[in-house]
């Protein structure tokens, strides 16, 4: 009996030909020189490369957070490119997540209402119970009350986790998710951040300096000068 061959995934981040320059005071400098790659719908991707080598940059690029000097980029379906402040910002609450290094946790609100507040930019139905059960998932059903500032670096990164993941959305960014946080601690994060990816069926792209932690995404893109200049598939989680 013949079996028929999977259909392939449709991509769900796309960069066609990007480029980023960016003025300094010496002048412009090109952080992103021809970038063009796709990642198919639930596939993780990292991006490997030195200090200064435009990983970050094109993380933003594609998160929408920047907008690229020329080329096309497209996420989940919405071509990004020639949209305004207000659109983008529209496109991100719906459908993406972002989990920074440094948390970016509003140090005013509870662990609680700091996951709430992607849902209470789409709609606010529902808010503090999806924030509720997200904080759940990443184990601080004890936390709900607690600030920021009462909580350790992990459990930090723990609530920035459950607010990418809060809306379900369908692409998730991290940019050196586990880079403040000692070695045990970030490999929990680690252990988390693929396990939420694979609940909600998520496509990451993951900017890291570290080896182990790109070595359990499906492929791993080397960065040099703004330009990907090798691939390795992984797919080792």
């Amino acid at each position: 009996m013949n079996i028929p061959a999977a259909e392939p995934r449709p991509p769900s981040i796309v960069l066609e030909d990007v480029r980023l320059t960016l003025p300094s005071a010496a002048g412009p400098v090109n952080i992103l020189n021809g970038v063009s790659l796709a990642i198919a719908k639930g596939e993780a991707v990292a991006l490997l490369g030195p200090s200064g080598s435009g990983k970050s940059s094109l993380l933003m690029v594609a998160a929408g957070l920047e907008s690229a000097s020329a080329g096309r980029v497209a996420v989940a379906g919405q071509t990004l490119t020639g949209l305004d402040e207000d659109a983008l910002a529209r496109f991100r609450r719906a459908h993406v997540g972002i989990v920074f290094q440094s948390f970016h946790l509003i140090p005013t609100m509870t662990a609680l209402e700091n996951v709430a507040v992607p849902i209470e930019l789409l709609n606010g139905k529902g808010s503090l119970t999806a924030a509720t059960q997200a904080l759940e998932a990443v184990g601080l059903a004890h936390r709900l009350s607690h600030y920021p500032g009462q909580l350790s670096g992990g459990e930090q990164q723990r609530v920035a986790l459950a607010r990418a993941i809060v809306h379900d959305p369908d692409v998730l960014f991290a940019d050196e998710p586990t880079g403040n946080l000692d070695g045990v601690t970030g490999a929990a994060i680690a252990d988390l951040l693929f396990s939420l990816q694979s609940r909600v069926g998520a496509t990451l792209l993951l900017v890291t300096h570290e080896q182990g932690l790109a070595d359990r995404c499906d492929r791993i893109l080397h960065i040099k000068d703004g330009v990907i200049v090798n691939e390795e598939r992984k797919g080792k989680r």
